[in-house]
Parts: C-alpha cells; sequence; structure tokens
C-alpha cells in the first residue's frame, strides 16, 4: 500500500514541475496528456484499484480520486494562467508599438509634383477667401469661346489648336476660364473663385510644350474692383507661393479676348539679384496673363458691368513648378521616371 502512496506523492510533484515548466498551449497540452490522458500516470496508477481487497478499496479509492481531482483543477489553473499571460503580452504589443519604426527597403507612395502644387495654390487662395471651384474637361463650343468674347470669326480661335470632338460644338477644353463662367452663371456675387485643372491643345510636344498641361484661373467679381487689386493679389500669392518677401512684380501690355486691358505680369526673379540662365539675365520672369474682366464676358453671364466690375488671373502650373524646382523639360511631369518623381 505504501508504493500507492508512494506513486501519488510522485505523480504531484512532477506534475508541478512539469506545469510550472510549460509556457505555452502547445507545452501544456502536453502535459495534459502525458499526466492526464487515457494513457497517462493517472490512468494508470488508478488501474492498480481493480487488483486490490475491498477494504484496500474504501482506503485508497478516495485518495486516488482526491488526486485525480487536484490534478485536474491544477491543469485548469495553468491554463488559466497562460491565457492571461497571452492577453496581457497582445496588450502591450499594441500599447508599446513603435510608429516610427522603419523597415528597410520598403515602397512608400508620395504625392505628385502636379498634386503638391494644386495643394499649395489652393491652401494660398483658401487663405485669401477664394473657393476652389472645378468645370468639365469636356466643353461646349459657348463656355470655351463665344462666352469668353471669342466668337467665330474671331482670330483668337487659330491661337489654340483645338481637340474637335465627333460631337458637333463640343470640344477638350482649351483653358481653364470656362469655369469662370459656369461659377458667375450659377453663383452671387460678390465672387472669387480660383480653377486649377487640365487643359489641351492640339500642339507638338517639345521641352517647354505639351498637348495635355495644367492651368489656373483666379476670378474676382464684385464693386468698384480695380487693377489695383488686382495688382495687390498677384503679388501676394507669387511672394507667399517662391515663398520671397521682396519679390516685386511689373505689368506689360498683354491681349486676351476675355479681359480689358489686358497685362503679362512678371515676377522679379527669385534665383538672383543681377540676373541668371532662369531669367535669361534679364531679372524678371514672366509668370501670369491678366486683366479686367472684359463687358462682353460679364453681359454672357448676366452681370450688368456698370455696376460691377472684376479681374481675372491664369498661369501653367508646370511653368510655375518648373520655375520654383528647375525642371528644364515640361514631358517629365507625366513621365514614369521614379527618379524624377523621387525628387519630389
Amino acid at each position: 500500500m505504501n508504493a500507492i502512496k508512494n506513486n501519488l506523492e510522485t505523480f504531484k510533484q512532477e506534475l508541478k514541475v512539469a506545469l510550472e515548466l510549460a509556457t505555452s498551449p502547445t507545452q501544456l497540452e502536453e502535459v495534459r496528456i502525458a499526466f492526464l490522458g487515457r494513457n497517462g500516470r493517472i490512468a494508470t496508477i488508478m488501474s492498480v484499484i481493480k487488483d486490490l481487497s475491498a477494504e484496500d478499496k474504501r482506503t485508497f479509492g478516495p485518495e486516488l480520486n482526491a488526486c485525480k481531482v487536484w490534478a485536474e483543477l491544477a491543469f485548469q489553473e495553468k491554463k488559466e494562467t497562460l491565457i492571461k499571460q497571452e492577453i496581457l503580452r497582445d496588450t502591450m504589443r499594441k500599447q508599446l508599438f513603435d510608429v516610427t519604426s522603419y523597415k528597410p527597403q520598403t515602397l512608400t507612395g508620395k504625392l505628385h509634383i502636379y498634386t503638391q502644387i494644386i495643394q499649395e495654390l489652393e491652401d494660398i487662395f483658401i487663405s485669401m477667401g477664394y473657393d476652389i471651384v472645378d468645370g468639365p474637361e469636356v466643353e461646349t463650343d459657348y463656355y470655351n469661346f463665344q462666352a469668353l468674347n471669342i466668337p467665330a470669326d474671331h482670330p483668337a480661335r487659330d491661337m489654340q489648336d483645338t481637340f474637335w470632338l465627333d460631337t458637333p460644338g463640343m470640344l477638350l477644353r482649351t483653358q481653364t476660364s470656362p469655369a469662370q463662367i459656369h461659377a458667375m452663371e450659377k453663383r452671387e456675387l460678390p465672387l472669387a473663385i480660383f480653377s486649377p485643372g487640365r487643359v489641351y491643345r492640339c500642339e507638338a510636344t517639345d521641352a517647354s510644350h505639351d498637348f495635355m498641361f495644367t492651368q489656373a484661373e483666379g476670378l474676382f467679381i464684385d464693386k468698384k474692383v480695380s487693377i489695383a487689386n488686382l495688382m495687390a493679389t498677384a503679388q501676394q500669392f507669387l511672394q507667399k507661393f517662391f515663398d520671397r518677401k521682396d519679390l516685386a512684380i511689373r505689368v506689360r501690355p498683354g491681349y486676351f479676348p476675355f479681359v480689358e486691358p489686358g497685362l503679362e505680369i512678371d515676377g522679379s526673379c527669385p534665383f538672383c539679384v543681377a540676373g541668371c540662365s532662369i531669367c535669361k539675365k534679364t531679372g524678371w520672369i514672366e509668370l501670369l496673363g491678366a486683366g479686367l474682366v472684359h463687358p462682353n464676358v460679364l453681359r454672357y453671364c448676366g452681370i450688368d458691368p456698370e455696376k460691377y466690375s472684376g479681374f481675372a488671373f491664369g498661369t501653367g502650373l508646370e511653368r510655375l513648378a518648373m520655375i520654383k524646382h528647375g525642371i528644364n523639360d515640361i514631358r517629365l511631369f507625366h513621365s514614369s521616371k521614379i527618379d524624377f518623381l523621387d525628387q519630389f
């Protein structure tokens, strides 16, 4: 009988050690099979009961059952402990996750230079109280030409080689100015809008020309708007964009059918003082086409030019980006050259 008692004590001690050494669900399952399984240690010990006398069974039977119950409780406690430890480790992993960690040679997405320039310009004009508007890239003859004071026989149509569609009177817009017409027709006055977007012209592609490029138009309509308002807006916008508070502007006469008078606005070169290759040694760079909105354009939109006036200006975003970042070929904007795009 002493052998049975010794086996029970040995079983308990070895089970305690095995449970302490088990540090994972897999190891704990191996302990369960070895000690509590159908062919495990406890089953082997209890198999001797059938060979005992009735009196010994009454004596050792309860001890064997109590040992089995103890073993099962010890196993369950260890199992719950491991579960709690795993939950704690998972919580700590989440709490201590390093968001700044870097995995070498990972590919990351970036905003295209187009998107960066557009967002920068939009931020500038939003800060000046302008609304950002968009317009369709497929336009009608009316919005792209006629409402902008360019009738069918106007020579300015020959200056913009147009992509005409098979549908009569429909075309790919040659400028973003049609967005101004849509805005003046639909919005209440006073009106201040900024409209960037793609435009299309059927012309040969080279380092400074492309059949598709991006323009941006600004428009302000109110009572008693003058060229002084235009000059102040242009200078503030250009100083902010080029991050040069000392950037000066000058104006030259220019011709655009939808403004009168028309102006070419130059900015002092942001890269030099005495002249450089970018400004062609002149100290000035052509940046904007602008002017006061033509009375005919206002009339097309149902606005009385005797009560209201306004200014409009436009620029090519590629031109601004090429000047600001020293890019020498407009075709790079549409290329898939990763080395070029990675610079921005």
